[in-house]
């Protein structure tokens, strides 16, 4: 028994030692510098994981603006540098932005690969979301949205809601109930039900019910989803494979062909699933899981971040709240609770610049997301100053994080406050230096160039028609007003907006109209 020990141990240093001395790579001239670290495979992975703002800090300051990691098998080139990140835009030739994008839609979601040139399917998605999510489209998002969330707030949610009584709940868990089943309402629809049907109540209640056993799906889901961008196999995780596949089930075209109002981005994906693709019926199911992670993941914790900080700042909260006022005045909407919903078009939510601020600000605190480039080919990357060389297949990042905590850029970085992007005239501020140069790149929770979220302005739109809304029909505090700030989820780094790592306790109670 010892010696067959002894044997295996043995194997394992020689292996980590072949590695090391093998296996490693080296640095050839013209390359960034390079970080290995001491791990097979994993290489700075755990580093990295752990704490990616101040591991990428460290490097920085050791190594300069561009550095190259070793992370889970790939060779990542970070730029820190936001004077040089246009020379990422500007590589096309050189740089796929969507190789990494497809191979993780694939692994995450599980259906066949949705590159054209995999044979699988001819779409080109992105110009389906671009064409579903923005322009003349996205009216009739806004106005599905602003229609759910009415209907979700004072209808779905009523047996919590009684005349001046408090409800306390946390923030977050209200935050997600909220955001997610008026969301897959405008994306995905009502069940087909007749106005004059008597057992209307009952179905809604069901239906409701459904879409919130949707919700616990989609959390089970999305809680490993970090691992399968990493890699890991879904089948490690049973009961979130098992999630995904009642999402998917959920969503098959026969399931969604029997519900009514879907918005034209499903409706067309349907379309296009059916006649431009081979994917079976539960591969097109999981696309459409793929979009409805897409329109949640990121809007869900981003709306609770924006109300948090509010609930905190009362300067804030009274200068969001005027705001929304006086947009509603001038619209002529008046606030009641006798069924008429108020209603904001684009146009009034556009014309919400405090709004804008406070939830910019918002993500630049919490968002973490990172944009890639996979290298077609081996090429010279020129920045500003100087170039390097770049391998095939080797990623090229921006980790943004870096950008909006640079106190440069922004005046005690870590602190909220509402009006940062608001200039003297209380209009959108786009004036940001660093060393005294006027930056292009400094807002970017939504990645940039090509690649930019097509999905953005919707869901900015949501969050300015949620805190309306709850500002019009509800009183709302915290439980404690003196609750620290919960950190951020580290684990979701690379993916957007980072989730809290604890919930917070508020209570709520509707407005005496």
């Amino acid at each position: 028994m010892f010696l067959a020990s002894w044997i295996w141990g043995t194997a394992v240093i020689l292996c980590c030692v072949s590695w090391f001395l093998l296996g490693r790579r080296r640095r050839r001239q013209g390359e960034p510098p390079l970080e290995n670290g001491f791990l097979p495979y994993l290489g700075c992975a755990l580093k990295f994981g752990a704490n990616p703002l101040e591991f990428l800090k460290e490097k920085q300051k050791k190594h300069g603006h561009i550095f190259t990691c070793h992370v889970a098998g790939k060779y990542i080139h970070f730029l820190t540098d936001p004077f040089s990140y246009h020379a990422l835009m500007r590589q096309g030739k050189h740089l796929d932005w969507k190789k990494f994008h497809f191979a993780t839609s694939a692994k995450a979601f599980g259906h066949g690969s949705i590159d054209p040139a995999e044979g699988n399917t001819t779409e080109n998605f992105h110009q389906t979301f671009i064409r579903t999510l923005q322009g003349n489209a996205l009216d009739a998002l806004i106005e599905a949205m602003m229609e759910n969330l009415q209907y979700v707030m004072l209808q779905s949610r009523a047996p919590k809601l009684q005349s001046n009584t408090w409800v306390t709940e946390g923030l977050y868990t209200f935050c997600c109930q909220v955001m997610f089943e008026s969301g897959f309402l405008t994306l995905f629809g009502k069940e087909f039900h007749s106005n004059n049907d008597k057992n209307l109540s009952s179905k809604q209640e069901t239906e409701r019910a459904h879409i919130l056993n949707a919700l616990e799906n989609f959390k089970e889901f999305d809680k490993i989803f970090p691992a399968l961008v990493a890699g890991l196999p879904i089948h490690l995780f049973k009961s979130a494979h098992s999630a995904r596949e009642k999402l998917g089930e959920a969503l098959l075209h026969k399931n969604l062909l029997k519900r009514d109002n879907l918005s034209e981005l499903v409706t067309l994906r349907m379309f296009l699933n059916d006649t431009l693709s081979t994917f079976d019926d539960m591969e097109k199911a999981k696309t459409h899981v793929a979009v409805l992670w897409a329109s949640q993941a990121n809007t869900i914790p981003a709306t609770f971040w924006t109300l948090f900080y509010l609930l905190k700042s009362p300067e804030a909260m009274r200068a969001a709240t005027k705001e929304v006022q006086s947009v509603l005045e001038s619209a002529e909407e008046s606030i009641s609770l006798d069924g008429k919903h108020i209603s904001l078009k684009r146009k009034q939510l556009d014309n919400m610049p405090i709004l804008d601020s406070i939830i910019k600000e918002a993500m630049r605190l919490s968002s973490a997301s990172m944009t890639f480039r996979v290298a077609k080919e081996d090429f010279t990357l020129h920045l500003e100053n100087d170039f390097y060389n770049i391998r095939k297949d080797d990623v090229v990042a921006l980790y943004p994080q870096l950008l909006h905590f640079d106190p440069e850029i922004y005046a005690d970085p870590l602190t909220f406050k509402y009006d940062r992007f608001l200039n003297e005239k209380g209009e959108e501020k786009t004036d940001f230096y660093r060393n005294g140069r006027k930056l292009k790149h400094y807002y970017m929770p939504f990645g940039t160039g090509i690649a930019k979220c097509p999905g953005r302005l919707f869901a900015v739109h949501e969050i300015k028609q949620f805190l309306a809304l709850i500002f019009s029909y509800f009183e709302i505090e915290l439980v404690d007003s003196n609750v620290k700030c919960p950190s951020l989820d580290q684990s979701r780094a690379g993916l957007g907006i980072l989730q809290p790592s604890n919930d917070i306790d508020f209570r709520y109670r509707l407005k005496c109209l």
